[in-house]
């Protein structure tokens, strides 16, 4: 169950391949989220095509000030449950503070406990400087970066009907102390029948190089509601053992109505 909370958290981090410069993205507007939005989510994992409900994940959008600045302070968690801790407990915490007019990072905290394994970062943007702060040193980063959490909340943003059919859309992410150019790539519409109730979706896959938990390939599928928010929906992917399968389960404050919906579970 290694890292299954942690996926959802960092599911466009993990299209770790590079392509093309993303600086014709730079400062997208946000016209998908706003504050007071809180999305929940059920992870479930599966082997042999059983699958348990292994924890949960929640994102919050809150608007503040940072450096007097105004940000969106978005917070993403996760947790397993509790009758699963024995296996593989997880407490995660990834915090981003987002300048509302660039939607570029200001600052990004991870505070992370996974089976016993902790880990602490603190990442301050200096996009004046193009360098980020870090636990470990300074870097110099491009005019366009986004780190792992906000880069989720960039992509639902992201106006899809420019795009065909398999068309690859580019971004850069600061992780791990390491500048990533990456893509998803966009898979056209459908509806998606979840735990929650059935949609009508945007799809699209993020390629994945192999890794400890999964295998190369576009192997991930993602579904977002296709309406003006933007939300996750579904996410699945096969994992070294098993898969996995992530679902919307609760919102609360949506920009928008959430119109995508065809039926209620």
């Amino acid at each position: 169950m290694k890292k299954i909370i942690t996926l959802f958290l960092v599911i466009i981090a993990l299209s770790w391949k590079p392509v093309s410069t993303a600086d014709e993205f730079c400062g997208i507007r946000n016209l998908a989220f706003e504050d007071g939005e809180n999305i929940s989510f059920n992870v479930f994992y599966a082997v042999m095509g059983i699958y348990i409900n292994a924890g949960t994940a929640n994102f919050t959008v809150a608007q503040k000030e940072f450096n007097n600045r105004p940000v969106y302070h978005v917070v993403g968690s996760g947790t397993s449950n509790s009758s699963y801790d024995w296996i593989f407990k997880v407490r995660d915490k990834y915090e981003s503070y987002i300048d509302t007019a660039t939607l570029k990072p200001l600052k990004f905290v991870r505070d992370i406990n996974e089976g016993g394994f902790k880990k602490y970062e603190n990442i301050t943007f200096n996009h004046q400087a193009n360098t980020a702060v870090t636990t470990d040193g300074v870097f110099k980063i491009p005019a366009c970066i986004q780190d792992v959490l906000s880069s989720i909340y960039y992509a639902r943003n992201i106006d899809f009907s420019k795009y065909k059919v398999n068309d690859k859309i580019p971004f850069t992410m600061f992780l791990d102390n390491e500048i990533y150019n990456l893509y998803i790539k966009y898979l056209g519409k459908e509806d998606v029948k979840t735990k929650y109730g059935k949609f009508h979706a945007i799809k699209f896959k993020p390629l994945l190089v192999k890794g400890t938990l999964f295998d190369g390939g576009e192997k991930m599928t993602v579904w977002v509601s296709d309406d003006a928010n933007h939300i996750p929906l579904r996410i699945e992917s096969p994992i070294v053992v098993g898969s996995v399968k992530v679902d919307m389960m609760q919102y609360r404050n949506l920009r928008y109505p959430l119109s995508s919906m065809i039926s209620f579970r």
